[in-house]
Protein backbone atom coordinates (compact mmCIF):
# COMPACT_ATOMS: atom_id res chain seq x y z
CA UNK A 1 0.00 0.00 0.00
CA UNK A 2 1.37 3.60 -0.86
CA UNK A 3 1.18 6.11 1.47
CA UNK A 4 0.74 9.27 0.98
CA UNK A 5 0.92 12.86 2.45
CA UNK A 6 3.66 11.08 5.26
CA UNK A 7 6.15 13.95 6.91
CA UNK A 8 8.85 12.08 8.86
CA UNK A 9 12.05 13.64 10.34
CA UNK A 10 15.13 11.71 10.81
CA UNK A 11 13.91 8.71 9.62
CA UNK A 12 16.46 7.29 8.36
CA UNK A 13 18.41 7.82 11.73
CA UNK A 14 15.55 5.74 13.17
CA UNK A 15 15.25 2.97 11.13
CA UNK A 16 19.28 2.89 12.16
CA UNK A 17 18.77 2.81 15.48
CA UNK A 18 16.19 -0.03 15.20
CA UNK A 19 18.68 -2.29 13.46
CA UNK A 20 21.04 -1.71 16.60
CA UNK A 21 21.26 -2.16 19.70
CA UNK A 22 23.76 0.04 20.77
CA UNK A 23 24.62 3.46 19.46
CA UNK A 24 28.40 4.09 18.84
CA UNK A 25 30.25 5.90 21.37
CA UNK A 26 31.48 9.24 20.81
CA UNK A 27 34.72 9.69 20.48
CA UNK A 28 36.51 10.97 22.94
CA UNK A 29 37.85 15.05 22.86
CA UNK A 30 41.86 15.31 22.22
CA UNK A 31 43.52 17.94 23.88
CA UNK A 32 44.16 20.99 21.17
CA UNK A 33 47.65 21.65 20.62
CA UNK A 34 47.78 24.87 19.24
CA UNK A 35 44.21 26.87 19.98
CA UNK A 36 43.03 30.38 19.05
CA UNK A 37 41.12 32.48 21.88
CA UNK A 38 37.46 33.06 22.37
CA UNK A 39 35.22 33.19 25.09
CA UNK A 40 31.12 34.02 25.77
CA UNK A 41 30.07 37.58 25.67
CA UNK A 42 26.59 37.08 26.96
CA UNK A 43 23.73 35.31 27.24
CA UNK A 44 19.72 35.45 27.06
CA UNK A 45 17.45 32.40 27.82
CA UNK A 46 13.96 31.77 26.22
CA UNK A 47 11.44 29.19 26.80
CA UNK A 48 13.33 25.35 25.26
CA UNK A 49 13.29 25.06 21.75
CA UNK A 50 11.51 22.03 20.80
CA UNK A 51 11.03 22.70 16.72
CA UNK A 52 12.78 23.57 13.78
CA UNK A 53 14.92 27.31 14.87
CA UNK A 54 16.29 29.59 13.00
CA UNK A 55 18.04 32.19 14.59
CA UNK A 56 17.30 35.27 12.26
CA UNK A 57 20.32 38.01 12.06
CA UNK A 58 19.71 41.49 10.45
CA UNK A 59 19.91 45.51 11.29
CA UNK A 60 21.99 44.52 14.36
CA UNK A 61 19.75 42.25 16.16
CA UNK A 62 19.60 38.36 16.45
CA UNK A 63 16.12 37.55 16.78
CA UNK A 64 14.35 33.73 18.19
CA UNK A 65 11.75 32.19 19.53
CA UNK A 66 10.55 29.86 22.38
CA UNK A 67 8.31 27.07 21.98
CA UNK A 68 5.73 28.42 24.11
CA UNK A 69 5.25 31.00 21.90
CA UNK A 70 8.27 33.77 23.08
CA UNK A 71 9.88 35.79 20.33
CA UNK A 72 12.77 37.62 21.23
CA UNK A 73 14.98 40.45 19.77
CA UNK A 74 18.30 41.00 21.41
CA UNK A 75 20.87 43.40 20.01
CA UNK A 76 24.32 41.39 18.59
CA UNK A 77 26.87 43.32 20.42
CA UNK A 78 25.60 43.82 23.91
CA UNK A 79 23.14 41.05 24.65
CA UNK A 80 20.84 43.42 25.68
CA UNK A 81 16.65 42.88 24.66
CA UNK A 82 15.39 44.97 22.23
CA UNK A 83 11.66 43.75 22.30
CA UNK A 84 10.06 40.51 23.67
CA UNK A 85 6.56 39.12 22.77
CA UNK A 86 4.33 36.03 22.86
CA UNK A 87 2.00 35.19 20.45
CA UNK A 88 -0.31 33.34 22.49
CA UNK A 89 0.63 30.28 21.35
CA UNK A 90 3.20 27.08 20.60
CA UNK A 91 5.58 27.94 17.49
CA UNK A 92 6.20 25.10 15.04
CA UNK A 93 8.57 26.88 13.18
CA UNK A 94 10.93 30.57 12.77
CA UNK A 95 12.09 32.72 13.09
CA UNK A 96 12.19 35.01 9.96
CA UNK A 97 13.19 38.66 10.35
CA UNK A 98 14.76 41.38 8.20
CA UNK A 99 15.36 43.09 11.46
CA UNK A 100 11.62 44.57 11.64
CA UNK A 101 9.15 42.61 10.82
CA UNK A 102 9.48 39.15 12.08
CA UNK A 103 7.54 35.48 11.40
CA UNK A 104 6.77 32.29 12.83
CA UNK A 105 4.12 29.74 12.37
CA UNK A 106 2.11 27.85 15.23
CA UNK A 107 1.59 24.62 15.61
CA UNK A 108 -2.13 25.34 14.46
CA UNK A 109 -0.68 26.38 11.33
CA UNK A 110 -1.29 29.77 11.71
CA UNK A 111 1.09 32.51 10.33
CA UNK A 112 1.86 35.29 12.63
CA UNK A 113 3.92 38.50 12.06
CA UNK A 114 5.57 40.74 14.21
CA UNK A 115 6.39 44.47 13.38
CA UNK A 116 9.35 45.49 16.04
CA UNK A 117 7.87 43.21 18.75
CA UNK A 118 3.94 44.23 17.97
CA UNK A 119 1.31 41.78 16.51
CA UNK A 120 0.93 43.26 13.03
CA UNK A 121 -1.17 40.06 11.61
CA UNK A 122 -1.53 36.35 11.20
CA UNK A 123 -3.15 34.11 8.78
CA UNK A 124 -4.19 30.40 9.10
CA UNK A 125 -2.48 28.61 6.68
CA UNK A 126 -4.04 25.13 6.34
CA UNK A 127 -1.22 23.18 6.07
CA UNK A 128 1.52 22.02 8.59
CA UNK A 129 5.05 24.29 8.00
CA UNK A 130 8.35 23.20 9.65
CA UNK A 131 10.50 25.70 7.73
CA UNK A 132 11.12 29.01 9.34
CA UNK A 133 9.21 31.78 6.86
CA UNK A 134 11.69 34.38 4.82
CA UNK A 135 11.22 37.96 5.10
CA UNK A 136 12.44 40.21 2.34
CA UNK A 137 11.64 42.60 0.07
CA UNK A 138 8.18 43.56 2.52
CA UNK A 139 7.00 39.98 1.64
CA UNK A 140 6.71 36.86 3.95
CA UNK A 141 7.36 33.62 2.19
CA UNK A 142 6.44 30.06 3.53
CA UNK A 143 7.62 26.53 2.71
CA UNK A 144 4.90 24.21 3.58
CA UNK A 145 5.67 20.83 4.36
CA UNK A 146 3.56 19.75 0.83
CA UNK A 147 5.98 21.88 -0.88
CA UNK A 148 3.34 24.79 -1.73
CA UNK A 149 5.43 28.28 -1.61
CA UNK A 150 2.84 31.17 -0.46
CA UNK A 151 3.99 35.10 -0.64
CA UNK A 152 2.02 37.45 1.67
CA UNK A 153 2.41 40.94 1.94
CA UNK A 154 4.25 42.20 5.24
CA UNK A 155 2.64 45.41 5.95
CA UNK A 156 -1.00 43.89 5.97
CA UNK A 157 -1.12 40.20 5.25
CA UNK A 158 -2.53 40.39 2.15
CA UNK A 159 -1.30 36.69 -0.08
CA UNK A 160 0.21 37.98 -2.93
CA UNK A 161 0.34 34.61 -4.59
CA UNK A 162 0.74 30.50 -3.97
CA UNK A 163 2.18 27.71 -5.86
CA UNK A 164 1.89 24.14 -5.89
CA UNK A 165 4.56 22.07 -7.12
CA UNK A 166 4.25 17.88 -7.59
CA UNK A 167 5.63 16.21 -4.28
CA UNK A 168 6.05 12.92 -3.44
CA UNK A 169 4.83 10.07 -1.02
CA UNK A 170 6.83 10.96 1.48
CA UNK A 171 8.34 14.05 2.69
CA UNK A 172 10.67 15.66 5.43
CA UNK A 173 9.60 17.24 8.32
CA UNK A 174 12.50 19.37 8.87
CA UNK A 175 13.30 22.98 7.54
CA UNK A 176 14.02 22.93 4.16
CA UNK A 177 16.05 26.23 1.86
CA UNK A 178 13.98 28.71 1.82
CA UNK A 179 15.92 31.93 0.59
CA UNK A 180 16.62 35.11 -1.00
CA UNK A 181 19.57 34.74 -3.84
CA UNK A 182 19.33 38.79 -5.59
CA UNK A 183 15.76 39.26 -7.25
CA UNK A 184 15.22 35.41 -7.22
CA UNK A 185 13.59 33.05 -4.48
CA UNK A 186 15.26 29.77 -4.08
CA UNK A 187 12.69 27.05 -2.91
CA UNK A 188 13.98 23.43 -1.94
CA UNK A 189 11.83 21.03 -3.64
CA UNK A 190 12.46 17.23 -2.84
CA UNK A 191 15.98 17.47 -4.22
CA UNK A 192 15.58 20.00 -6.94
CA UNK A 193 16.31 23.46 -6.27
CA UNK A 194 13.96 25.86 -8.04
CA UNK A 195 14.63 29.68 -8.60
CA UNK A 196 11.14 31.46 -8.55
CA UNK A 197 9.87 35.35 -9.52
CA UNK A 198 9.50 36.38 -5.72
CA UNK A 199 6.90 38.85 -7.42
CA UNK A 200 4.50 36.94 -9.30
CA UNK A 201 5.89 33.41 -8.00
CA UNK A 202 6.81 31.96 -11.98
CA UNK A 203 9.45 29.45 -12.20
CA UNK A 204 12.63 30.58 -13.62
CA UNK A 205 15.00 27.59 -13.45
CA UNK A 206 14.82 24.07 -11.85
CA UNK A 207 18.18 22.12 -10.91
CA UNK A 208 18.73 18.63 -9.49
CA UNK A 209 21.16 18.50 -6.58
CA UNK A 210 20.59 15.21 -6.22
CA UNK A 211 19.63 11.69 -7.92
CA UNK A 212 17.38 9.64 -5.37
CA UNK A 213 18.65 5.93 -5.15
CA UNK A 214 17.30 3.20 -3.55
CA UNK A 215 14.29 0.30 -3.02
CA UNK A 216 11.97 2.24 -1.35
CA UNK A 217 9.98 5.21 -0.82
CA UNK A 218 12.28 6.11 2.28
CA UNK A 219 15.33 5.17 1.06
CA UNK A 220 14.55 7.63 -2.29
CA UNK A 221 14.12 10.49 0.19
CA UNK A 222 16.21 13.29 -0.75
CA UNK A 223 14.50 16.68 0.17
CA UNK A 224 17.06 19.47 0.79
CA UNK A 225 17.72 20.85 4.08
CA UNK A 226 18.86 23.59 5.74
CA UNK A 227 21.47 25.49 6.08
CA UNK A 228 22.11 26.24 2.54
CA UNK A 229 25.90 27.96 1.65
CA UNK A 230 26.28 31.06 -0.49
CA UNK A 231 29.26 32.60 -2.45
CA UNK A 232 28.71 34.66 -5.29
CA UNK A 233 26.76 33.30 -7.68
CA UNK A 234 27.35 29.78 -6.05
CA UNK A 235 24.82 28.27 -3.64
CA UNK A 236 25.42 25.01 -2.34
CA UNK A 237 22.77 22.37 -0.15
CA UNK A 238 22.75 18.97 1.27
CA UNK A 239 19.96 16.43 -0.15
CA UNK A 240 18.75 14.49 2.94
CA UNK A 241 21.03 11.13 3.17
CA UNK A 242 21.79 11.65 -0.33
CA UNK A 243 24.43 14.33 -1.76
CA UNK A 244 25.85 17.76 -0.86
CA UNK A 245 26.26 19.89 -4.49
CA UNK A 246 26.38 23.03 -5.95
CA UNK A 247 24.98 25.26 -8.45
CA UNK A 248 25.27 28.41 -9.89
CA UNK A 249 22.38 30.16 -9.29
CA UNK A 250 22.45 33.03 -11.64
CA UNK A 251 22.52 30.65 -14.78
CA UNK A 252 20.63 27.82 -12.61
CA UNK A 253 22.70 24.93 -13.72
CA UNK A 254 24.04 22.38 -11.22
CA UNK A 255 28.18 22.82 -10.83
CA UNK A 256 29.18 19.76 -9.06
CA UNK A 257 27.67 17.02 -7.29
CA UNK A 258 28.57 14.73 -4.59
CA UNK A 259 27.00 11.37 -3.43
CA UNK A 260 27.55 11.10 0.47
CA UNK A 261 24.55 10.80 3.24
CA UNK A 262 24.27 13.01 5.84
CA UNK A 263 21.47 14.95 7.45
CA UNK A 264 22.27 18.16 8.28
CA UNK A 265 22.68 21.77 6.54
CA UNK A 266 26.38 22.30 5.30
CA UNK A 267 28.74 25.85 5.36
CA UNK A 268 31.00 27.17 2.85
CA UNK A 269 32.53 30.20 1.56
CA UNK A 270 34.39 30.77 -1.75
CA UNK A 271 37.03 27.84 -0.81
CA UNK A 272 35.34 25.11 0.66
CA UNK A 273 32.59 23.62 1.38
CA UNK A 274 32.09 22.10 4.53
CA UNK A 275 29.87 18.96 6.04
CA UNK A 276 29.71 16.22 7.90
CA UNK A 277 27.95 12.64 6.90
CA UNK A 278 25.89 10.38 8.96
CA UNK A 279 28.86 9.30 11.01
CA UNK A 280 29.83 12.85 11.91
CA UNK A 281 33.09 12.57 9.63
CA UNK A 282 33.71 15.90 7.81
CA UNK A 283 34.43 16.35 4.59
CA UNK A 284 35.59 19.65 2.98
CA UNK A 285 35.27 19.98 -0.46
CA UNK A 286 36.41 22.99 -3.17
CA UNK A 287 33.88 25.18 -3.56
CA UNK A 288 34.72 25.79 -7.33
CA UNK A 289 35.44 22.00 -8.34
CA UNK A 290 33.94 19.78 -6.00
CA UNK A 291 37.27 18.37 -5.17
CA UNK A 292 37.92 16.81 -1.41
CA UNK A 293 40.41 18.85 0.30
CA UNK A 294 40.31 17.33 3.77
CA UNK A 295 38.45 14.63 5.66
CA UNK A 296 38.61 14.18 9.80
CA UNK A 297 37.29 11.87 12.14
CA UNK A 298 38.09 14.15 15.10
CA UNK A 299 33.99 14.19 16.08
CA UNK A 300 33.08 11.49 15.10
CA UNK A 301 29.60 9.91 16.75
CA UNK A 302 29.06 13.21 18.50
CA UNK A 303 25.67 14.11 17.12
CA UNK A 304 26.63 17.61 15.29
CA UNK A 305 24.37 20.14 14.14
CA UNK A 306 24.57 21.72 11.05
CA UNK A 307 27.69 23.79 11.02
CA UNK A 308 29.07 27.45 10.20
CA UNK A 309 32.13 29.11 8.59
CA UNK A 310 33.50 31.96 10.52
CA UNK A 311 36.43 33.35 8.62
CA UNK A 312 39.36 31.00 8.52
CA UNK A 313 37.49 28.63 10.83
CA UNK A 314 34.73 26.51 10.64
CA UNK A 315 32.02 25.87 13.46
CA UNK A 316 30.39 22.68 14.83
CA UNK A 317 28.22 22.13 17.64
CA UNK A 318 27.49 18.23 19.27
CA UNK A 319 24.75 16.72 21.29
CA UNK A 320 26.84 17.69 24.90
CA UNK A 321 26.39 21.11 24.03
CA UNK A 322 29.82 21.89 22.96
CA UNK A 323 31.40 23.86 20.08
CA UNK A 324 34.22 22.85 18.29
CA UNK A 325 36.44 25.91 16.15
CA UNK A 326 38.07 23.89 13.06
CA UNK A 327 40.75 25.89 10.53
CA UNK A 328 38.94 25.88 7.36
CA UNK A 329 41.39 24.38 5.39
CA UNK A 330 42.50 21.65 7.45
CA UNK A 331 40.21 20.57 9.57
CA UNK A 332 42.87 21.14 13.08
CA UNK A 333 40.73 21.34 15.89
CA UNK A 334 41.44 25.34 17.03
CA UNK A 335 39.16 25.69 20.17
CA UNK A 336 36.62 24.24 21.96
CA UNK A 337 34.14 26.12 24.41
CA UNK A 338 30.94 24.85 26.30
CA UNK A 339 27.38 25.97 26.38
CA UNK A 340 24.82 23.84 28.46
CA UNK A 341 24.26 19.86 28.08
CA UNK A 342 21.43 20.04 25.85
CA UNK A 343 22.47 20.35 22.78
CA UNK A 344 22.00 22.91 19.44
CA UNK A 345 18.58 23.79 18.57
CA UNK A 346 19.63 25.64 15.41
CA UNK A 347 23.12 26.37 13.45
CA UNK A 348 25.17 28.44 14.93
CA UNK A 349 24.92 32.33 13.19
CA UNK A 350 27.28 35.33 13.11
CA UNK A 351 26.66 39.15 13.05
CA UNK A 352 29.55 41.72 13.38
CA UNK A 353 31.67 39.88 15.06
CA UNK A 354 29.93 38.02 17.27
CA UNK A 355 28.20 34.29 16.87
CA UNK A 356 25.31 33.34 18.17
CA UNK A 357 24.03 29.63 19.67
CA UNK A 358 20.71 28.48 20.92
CA UNK A 359 20.70 25.61 22.91
CA UNK A 360 17.43 23.09 22.88
CA UNK A 361 17.23 24.30 26.77
CA UNK A 362 16.36 27.69 25.16
CA UNK A 363 19.78 29.02 26.59
CA UNK A 364 20.85 31.95 24.01
CA UNK A 365 24.54 31.46 24.16
CA UNK A 366 27.09 34.68 22.56
CA UNK A 367 31.05 34.05 21.54
CA UNK A 368 33.65 36.56 20.21
CA UNK A 369 37.19 35.66 19.37
CA UNK A 370 40.10 37.65 21.57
Amino acid sequence: MRLRGLSIALLAAGLAACSSTEKPKPKPLAPIAAPIAGRQVWSQRVDSVRFPLAVAAANGLFTVAGTDGTVLAVQADTGREAWRASIGAKIAAGVGSDGRFAAVVTRDNELVVLDAGKKAWSKALGTRVTTPPLVAGERVFVLASDRGVHAFDALDGRRLWSVQRPGDPLTLARPGVLAAFKDTLLVGQGPRLAGLDPLRGTLRWDVPLASPRGTNEVERLAELVAPHARSGETVCARAFQSAVACINAERGSLLWSKNVGGTEGVAGDEQMVIAADASDRLTAWRTESGEVAWSSEVLMHRDLAAPLMVGNTVVFGDAEGNLHWLSRDKGEPLLRLPTDSSGLAAAPVVLGNTMLVVTRNGGLHAFRPQ
